[in-house]
């Protein structure tokens, strides 16, 4: 497994210099090299409430992602951490360390927006980190995902509005989890024990009345309960009592640290490990580490030019740059395959046009697979002009080492041929016999030369007609045949040349047919595998939907509370 996918220590994936973000080149370098499927674990909450400590512990370390130890913000930017993921195989978890929000130095409140909004967009999993306790300051300071209306566009639509948007964030959203840090109180409500995820649904049950205040208040609980369909929650006790070891955490071993913190710490990671899904755009579309960058980069360079993100825009860019890919997957696929499997020349056309549609549907396989969003088949199109190129590139190949090797083949056999000429063995009285005897076995021989392919039949058509001048003039010269034996010769060799033709004749009309069957093939493997792949995106569109219109139905009539 390469290094991209087991990277050492963090590296910075988003920079905010001077509240301006761009994408740092060597991190998305190090997401293209990853082609499995990624599950994007991204943290955020106000700075200094131990968001890089979680990271760390999931990364199965105590350091990487700067802890930091004073009131001053240490993380800038996103962060970012790949590794194996460690209990699903061909699987590479991404952890997001981002920036913490409501930092006092902060010229523009809007930077902070920003790098929550991003964390939303990349994720698949997004673990929003408090402090004490989930009241109503801290919902007031999770603000931000009232924000994400004004922030995220769905659709590219000019008519797209907010509301609308907003129904389909469920689509592509990430799962919620919060966790709340030095928590202190029992987990109790109405004197009952409570769990932790009951904790969480009961903080955001909504304020009763109309008024501002009810309304305000109710606006991050009406966000959160609209756009995360899946929460979850986890509290945690302090780490320990000992303020210097809390100032050091790094390097504290785990001994020294709280026996219920350590059992908390090991069930979120626990739960990460094994429900966080991979990260996929809509219609169930699967996130790569290299799709992770074009995202990356698409959603920072359209916020540093002023614009809103747009989901839409963003998977159709992605889908250029995917279906182009694969593409030249596909074709590069075809190529492998038909050398493996195919030693020029063959023995017959079918045996070349056989291996060519096996190889051909592998390669629509290829592409289908990650292929997406291939807009009137723009992309498949180009793959069936490629195939159809390679594939007359092959014939012609085909052709070509067929006359070269029937060329030589018949060269060594009929040496004798032209050695006798050479030393005028047929200039003689009975040379005419003495020429065909040698003609008939350069016949039988040749024939019995196996794989000479499918140009066997013209190479040897054309040195018929070489000879045919050349036996006539033997012919002429040899005393020892009367009138009537020549004549009777020059019409066998006509009939001969005659049935030569003949069977050219069929070679090629049956060739014509294999090809023209092949064509059809080619239509018809096209048509089928794209009929598959609608089937299936059409399929998924309709669970997305019904997951919507459900989840809607839920936040608007919700069970009595």
């Amino acid at each position: 497994m390469s290094s991209a996918h087991n990277m050492s220590d963090p590296v910075c994936l988003v920079e905010n210099n001077n509240e301006q973000l761009s994408v740092n080149q060597e991190a998305i370098r190090m997401l293209e090299q990853i082609s499995e499927p990624v599950v994007v674990v991204a943290v955020v909450g106000l700075h200094r409430t131990g968001k890089s400590y979680l990271m760390n512990r999931l990364a199965g370390q105590n350091h990487g992602f700067s802890l930091g130890s004073t009131v001053q913000s240490t993380t800038k930017g996103i962060w970012m951490w790949c590794m194996s993921h460690p209990t699903k195989p061909n699987q590479t978890l991404v952890l997001l360390d981002t920036e913490g929000l409501g930092d006092v130095e902060k010229g523009d409140p809007k930077n902070d927006t920003w790098i929550f909004a991003l964390a939303v967009l990349l994720s698949s999993t997004l673990v929003y980190n408090s402090m004490s306790t989930i009241n109503h300051q801290a919902l007031e300071q999770l603000h931000y995902v009232a924000e994400l209306t004004e922030l995220i566009r769905a659709k590219s639509s000019s008519k797209s509005d907010g509301v609308a948007d907003s129904t389909e964030f469920v689509s592509f959203f990430p799962d919620f989890i919060w966790t709340v840090r030095d928590f202190t109180l029992e987990l109790k409500l109405r004197g009952e024990p409570i769990l932790e995820d009951e904790y969480l649904k009961n903080a955001l049950k909504l304020i009763p009345g109309q008024n501002f205040n009810a309304q305000k208040a109710n606006q991050p609980r009406e966000c959160i309960r609209n756009f995360f369909p899946k929460r979850k929650c986890f509290v945690f006790g302090l780490p320990t009592n000992d303020k210097e070891l809390l100032c050091k955490l790094e390097s504290v071993s785990e001994n020294q640290l709280d026996l219920n913190f350590l059992q908390q710490t090991c069930a979120f990671c626990s739960y990460i490990f094994t429900q966080s899904k991979i990260k996929t755009l809509r219609e169930n579309t699967v996130v790569t580490g290299n799709r992770l960058a074009t995202l990356v980069e698409t959603y920072v360079n359209t916020i540093s030019t002023g614009a809103i993100p747009c989901l839409e825009n963003a998977v159709t860019a992605l889908a250029q740059q995917e279906n182009s890919a694969a593409v030249q997957q596909a074709a590069e696929h075809y190529s492998q395959q038909m050398a493996q499997r195919v030693q020029l020349p063959t023995d017959t056309l079918q045996e070349l046009l056989a291996a060519h549609a096996a190889c051909e549907k592998e390669a629509i396989a290829v592409f289908m697979e990650r292929s997406f969003k291939d807009e009137n088949q723009e992309f498949q199109k180009e793959l069936v002009k490629i195939l159809a190129k390679k594939k007359e590139e092959l014939l012609l190949r085909n052709e070509e080492a067929s006359a070269q090797y029937c060329q030589s083949e018949l060269d060594r056999i009929s040496e004798p041929l032209r050695e006798g000429m050479s030393a005028g063995d047929f200039s003689v009285p009975g040379g005419h016999q003495l020429y065909m005897e040698i003609r008939r076995k350069i016949d039988q021989d040749y024939w019995q030369v196996p794989k000479k392919g499918v140009k066997a039949g013209e190479v040897f058509r054309k040195f018929l007609w070489a000879q045919t001048a050349i036996q006539y003039t033997i012919l002429k010269s040899d005393r020892a045949l009367i009138d009537v034996e020549k004549a009777t010769a020059v019409e066998q060799a006509k009939k001969e040349a005659a049935e030569k033709e003949r069977e050219l004749l069929t070679q090629k009309l049956q060739e014509a047919r294999d090809r023209r069957e092949s064509q059809e093939g080619t239509y018809k493997e096209n048509m089928e595998q794209l009929q598959k792949k609608l089937t299936r995106e059409r399929d998924q569109l309709l669970r997305e939907q019904e997951m919507m219109l459900d989840h809607q139905m839920k936040v608007q009539c919700p069970p009595s509370q």
